[in-house]
């Protein structure tokens, strides 16, 4: 079996997340993958359609940017963690400007710029964003939300176009922590997979 997992913004594939799900899902059978995601929104749509159909995974788990991208990659089982599907609004308010990445970087880049051109990808990438739902769309998707998330708050976008039967809110914040990952993420993809 085989999950992708998409990192938030100003991420990378190296995630502490991505490394831990291999770590937990390794004896399972499970193999995770968790590409870079390119910095400009229409080149990382194209990229992750064109990868994913290649890689046909089992299923695809993304936070924040990356769950955004993820609920657009229809006919997959999908788990969007706190997905940010507002990428334009938010950076427009407060992320314009230099950002370093969080973490390692396979092409070795340190940093990337936000400005108004990247602003507007954004905008058009999320047009596509919460269109389309059929009730088997609905069926492949599950959404989680931090009750302490004070960076994005998309449950009511969730909620109007998923509905509220694969909608579930949990004890935490933005970021993903061991915790989190282990007690409310876990289970969900165990159960997803069909694995113990």
């Amino acid at each position: 079996m085989k999950i992708i997992y998409l990192h938030g913004f100003a991420s990378a594939g190296s995630t502490g997340t991505a490394t831990m799900l291999r770590n937990i899902l390794y004896d399972k059978g499970v193999e995770v993958l968790s590409p870079d995601i390119p910095v400009s929104p229409k080149e990382a749509i194209a990229y992750l359609t064109s990868y994913i159909d290649q890689e046909r995974p089992d299923l695809i788990i993304g936070t924040s940017m990356g769950a955004m991208y993820a609920e657009q990659m229809k006919g997959y089982r999908r788990i969007l963690v706190n997905p940010s599907f507002h990428m334009a609004r938010l950076l427009t308010f407060r992320g314009m400007g230099r950002h370093e990445f969080r973490n390692k970087r396979q092409d070795g880049q340190k940093d990337f710029k936000v400005d108004k051109a990247m602003i507007a990808e954004f905008k058009e990438v999320e047009k596509a964003a919460l269109c389309h739902i059929t009730p088997e769309e609905k069926a492949l998707v599950w959404g989680l939300f931090g009750k302490r998330d004070k960076n994005v708050n998309c449950q009511p976008d969730f909620k109007k176009a998923y509905g509220t039967d694969h909608f579930m809110v949990f004890d935490g914040e933005h970021y993903l922590n061991d915790t989190v990952l282990k007690r409310v993420v876990m289970p969900l993809i165990k159960d997803t997979l069909g694995v113990s």
